[in-house]
């Protein structure tokens, strides 16, 4: 066996200091000093002398003989383990939670006798093509005739020619006027608060139309929402767009988008539009819970990141007479 790279002395060395000490009688300490070693040094080869002999003067192997801690390296065997645990749901192994976490995983590893560092798990699960991902909240409407409605849509839009246009229209608020919280760069040591009851100042209401194939949006105030104010939207677009064929509108199932009175308005411009008397406005209805096929939102959500958030509005004359 080779000599280690920081041994003191040689397995001569060992002998020579071992023959001074069992042929001369010499103390261990005046070896030492003789050697250059410390008395530990000679003890210890004296000892290992005597228990087996030649044999014992030469370098033992420092590789230890259990290693409980030793951690797995990755692997096949890892790879494997891993795998097992991850395709089982942590309750089944006394964890309370749904999903696993790297810690849990360790543990259990651990548990089995199996240790692992953190980048040897990683490793592992990367390997088998896994990876933590947060799930994607699938937009969905109970409405049966939900594809039917949106087909219907798809192909308007798809056809659209230059004597038509199509709306989604919507309306925004009651909007009350107040301070208002959102994000805003700030210095480190400044926090802006906004206190959670505030006296309003007002409200207001935001009735709009948003033109799909022009990104032209058409709006006005109201008092509140009701068949009326669409009626006057309606109004609105059509002196807006007094030279074209065909209007079609896009509303969700609020009930003044489903007024009689509406409905009754409608069918009676329809009939004028039939004779040369303005454009004929045409319902798409949107599919029941699916605003968010509504496109004006996200024109309202823009509106509310820019204006609202973080505003702190004085009430307008007309805001507090409303």
């Amino acid at each position: 066996m080779k000599t280690h790279a920081g041994a003191a002395t040689c397995p001569r060395c060992r002998m020579l200091m071992i023959r001074r000490i069992e042929q001369t009688g010499a103390s261990i300490a005046g070896t030492a000093r003789e050697f250059a070693v410390s008395p530990v040094t000679v003890r210890k080869w004296l000892c290992r002398y005597r228990e087996v002999g030649p044999a014992g003067l030469t370098d033992r192997s420092s590789r230890p003989l259990r290693s409980p801690a030793r951690k797995m390296q990755p692997g096949p065997i890892l790879n494997e383990a891993v795998m097992e645990i991850v395709h089982s749901p942590p309750t089944s192994l006394g964890i309370n939670r749904t999903s696993w976490r790297l810690g849990d995983i360790k543990d259990v590893l651990a548990a089995r006798g199996l240790m692992a560092g953190d980048r040897s798990i990683r490793s592992a699960i990367r390997d088998s093509g896994l990876r933590w991902k947060k799930a994607r909240v699938s937009l969905t409407s109970h409405d049966p005739e939900y594809r039917r409605k949106v087909d219907v849509i798809k192909s308007t839009l798809a056809s659209l020619s230059d004597k038509e246009a199509f709306f989604s229209i919507d309306e925004l608020g009651p909007v009350a006027v107040k301070m208002r919280g959102g994000r805003a760069l700030q210095r480190a040591s400044v926090t802006r608060s906004v206190p959670q009851w505030q006296r309003s100042r007002g409200s207001f209401i935001l009735t709009a139309a948003l033109d799909l194939a022009r990104n032209q949006v058409t709006f006005f105030y109201s008092e509140r929402k009701n068949a009326d104010e669409i009626i006057r939207l309606i109004d609105r677009l059509r002196d807006s767009y007094a030279r074209y064929r065909t209007l079609y509108v896009s509303w969700d199932a609020a009930p003044w988008h489903r007024a009689q009175r509406l409905m009754q308005y409608l069918e009676s411009i329809n009939s004028q539009a039939s004779r040369g008397a303005g454009p004929a406005v045409t319902i798409r209805e949107l599919p029941t819970g699916a605003q968010f096929l509504n496109v004006i939102e996200s024109v309202f959500s823009g509106l509310a990141r820019a204006i609202l958030h973080n505003s702190n509005t004085r009430a307008s004359m007309r805001l507090e007479a409303l």
